[in-house]
């Protein structure tokens, strides 16, 4: 069934030119963009103000660099990389472990290193970059899940997706891969999308290929009994990342590593707006309410902000 663009404005859902223009357009200059569009500058910045995220092996910027990458992976029994520039979940390898000079993905599928460098050439050539712009290939330690969220993801990590306006929290959801998502926590692949309350961070509402789902579907987990511990944590997190790049509306990706905790794992400065099938619920009402906020209150630290908004969105 389809709902007619009325139907949806009545909703409060955001769509995308609204988004463009009223949201992004009004509160995040577009000076400040570099700082996210870049996941090397992203990285660097957090770390300078403190925030947790995956460990940095190294950055390949040059086609001659790639001629010691074997020995540069050889201590890196499991590592991500990624394009600095990329988008969408596009570009990135995840190698689960090495065995006997092979590198196993996360479905259990066998590269040589060959493979490998021939992936981050296409990284170095733009291949997955916004623009098609050369790129840098990230190296980064590998993130393994806390064993309390083994069953939600298959070969990949599920990852919280949280929406931040004005500095407060306004819309989260998990995102959990599939098998057809290939390992990678994008729901337009494929991945499942669980809404969350932004006041307990208990589901709301389960999707996969927007449609509605109760268990994961290929483990089978129960996608409505999800429980976050340090919920409040993991809003101040991400409240926390997004004071650190000056912008007003951006989407915070955090994973819960089973060593250290939570970490940034990326930011979006144009986040998607499937978060709201997640959650059946439009972004606009929770906009609004946010801009009916006092200015002063704005200036409080993250603590302060994301009681008020844990106060304010079920």
């Amino acid at each position: 069934m389809f709902a007619s663009p009325r139907r949806l404005r009545e909703l409060g859902v955001v769509g995308m030119n609204e988004r463009n223009t009223r949201i992004i357009g009004a509160v995040n200059p577009r000076r400040l963009y570099p700082l996210v569009d870049n996941k090397l500058k992203t990285k660097l910045l957090l770390a300078d103000k403190g925030v947790a995220t995956p460990k940095l092996i190294g950055a390949l910027y040059t086609q001659h660099e790639l001629q010691d990458l074997e020995q540069f992976l050889a201590p890196h029994n499991g590592f991500a990389v990624k394009p600095a520039k990329g988008s969408g979940g596009k570009g990135i390898l995840v190698i689960a472990s090495q065995r006997k000079g092979l590198f196993i993905k996360t479905n259990g599928q066998e590269l040589v290193v060959d493979d490998i460098r021939r992936h981050i050439t296409n990284i170095l050539s733009g291949l997955f970059s916004l623009g098609g712009a050369p790129d840098i290939a990230i190296v980064e330690d590998l993130v393994r899940p806390d064993p309390v969220y083994e069953n939600l993801s298959v070969e990949g990590v599920p990852d919280i997706r949280i929406i931040v306006y004005r500095g407060l929290p306004i819309m989260a959801m998990m995102r959990l891969s599939t098998r057809a998502s290939d390992g990678k926590a994008n729901l337009h692949q494929g991945a499942v999308g669980v809404g969350l309350r932004i006041s307990d961070g208990q589901p709301i509402n389960a999707v996969q290929f927007n449609r509605p789902v109760y268990e994961h579907p290929d483990s089978g987990a129960d996608l409505m009994s999800i429980s976050l511990p340090g919920w409040q944590n993991l809003l101040e997190l991400a409240a926390r990342s997004a004071d650190a790049t000056g912008l007003g509306y951006i989407g915070a990706d955090i994973v819960i590593d089973r060593d250290r905790g939570p970490l940034l794992l990326e930011l979006n400065a144009r986040p998607g707006l499937s978060i709201q099938i997640a959650n059946r619920k439009g972004l606009a009402f929770r906009i609004r309410e946010v801009n009916e906020i006092r200015p002063n209150f704005f200036r409080e630290n993250a603590h302060e902000r994301v009681k008020r908004a844990m106060s304010m969105f079920n």
